[in-house]
């Protein structure tokens, strides 16, 4: 899956914004381009956007070659006020600032390479996540997953929805149901169009149904993403992530998390400590444009909640499964 292209001084962005329905790729050629297409979502997912604000830095290097130190730090000050939460964000930001830091003869070409480096460890990354993960899952498994942690979400091929791919790869996956995920519809949009792509069994559910299918025996497991993971296993994922694991442990329903360690901010202990980002109400007053909302109605709109560690079965990263202390 191509959602990202990298060609010389042009970054290509699939925009997420009108999938399912087109495919068209978003140009950019400067930090600024790519610091909107961050805060427009035409890209998201803690991963992916690591991978681009490091691409960002690139471009803006590239357009002052006389001057590219300077442009490449103000690149990064103005990328990581695009999204707060995210935790690969600020990660990747810093190893591109590490180059600048270095002593390099050329300024460009390491900037790029890093930013390559990004990428391509991601896509091991997810790998390695999925084969830990797969192994967890028994035969005919119903998986329950929350928003988008798949190709679209990463360097193209996934966290949660890469232990998805390789357990059906492997013969485990009965079925997978996938919330709405409102008010942006990832998993609607964008998981649903990916699992349907990989040939995946994929039911659709509203966000409120997580109880009516764990009640009814349904689930056997929920993988989920993150956005960023304390040191003692907090984790910010999703608004409507931690009602499931929530409904997950009344249930008995395993509850686990795909995360790789970029993602993990061990400067922060406790869950409370994550800014969490709230969005504009337009997105929960309206659809496509249209108020669904009487008029004088406000909302409220964070992008996230907190998922506590001692509801967390575990979390699956890169180097093995963390469970939680006995």
């Amino acid at each position: 899956m191509n959602h990202i292209l990298f060609e010389r001084d042009t970054l290509f962005i699939l925009d997420q914004r009108l999938l399912p329905w087109e495919e068209k790729y978003v140009e950019c050629k400067s930090a600024e381009d790519v610091a909107w297409a961050i805060k427009e979502m035409v890209i998201r997912g803690a991963p992916a956007i690591g991978i681009v604000a490091a691409f960002g830095v690139v471009l803006q290097a590239k357009r002052n070659p006389s001057r590219a130190k300077e442009e490449a730090l103000r690149a990064i000050e103005l990328l990581k006020k695009t999204r707060p939460t995210a935790k690969n964000l600020f990660w990747a930001l810093e190893r591109m600032k590490a180059i600048l830091q270095s002593k390099t003869t050329d300024l460009i070409s390491a900037l790029e390479r890093e930013a390559l480096t990004i990428w391509r460890e991601d896509l091991e990354v997810n790998k390695a996540i999925a084969t830990n993960g797969a192994k967890l899952l028994g035969p005919s498994t119903r998986v329950l997953t929350h928003c988008n942690a798949g190709g679209l979400a990463t360097g193209g091929y996934g966290t949660a929805l890469g232990i998805i791919k390789k357990a059906f790869e492997e013969g485990k996956i009965l079925r997978v149901y996938a919330t709405e995920t409102r008010p942006w519809l990832q998993g609607a949009r964008l998981t649903a169009w990916e699992l349907k792509r990989e040939g995946i069994p994929v039911t659709l559910v509203v966000d409120s149904a997580v109880g009516y299918l764990m009640s009814k025996g349904l689930v056997d497991a929920v993988i989920v993403g993150a956005d960023r993971v304390t040191s003692r296993g907090d984790v910010a994922n999703k608004i409507g992530t931690y009602t499931i694991a929530v409904l997950a442990h009344r249930h008995d329903v395993p509850f686990y998390v795909a995360a790789p360690l970029s993602t993990f901010d061990m400067e922060l202990l406790k869950g409370e400590e994550i800014l969490i980002e709230e969005r504009d109400e337009k997105e929960v007053l309206e659809i496509s444009g249209k108020r669904i909302a009487p008029e004088g109605v406000n909302a409220l709109n964070p992008s996230f909640d907190i998922t506590p560690a001692e509801i967390i079965k575990a979390i699956i990263t890169e180097k093995g499964v963390l469970w939680p202390p006995l």
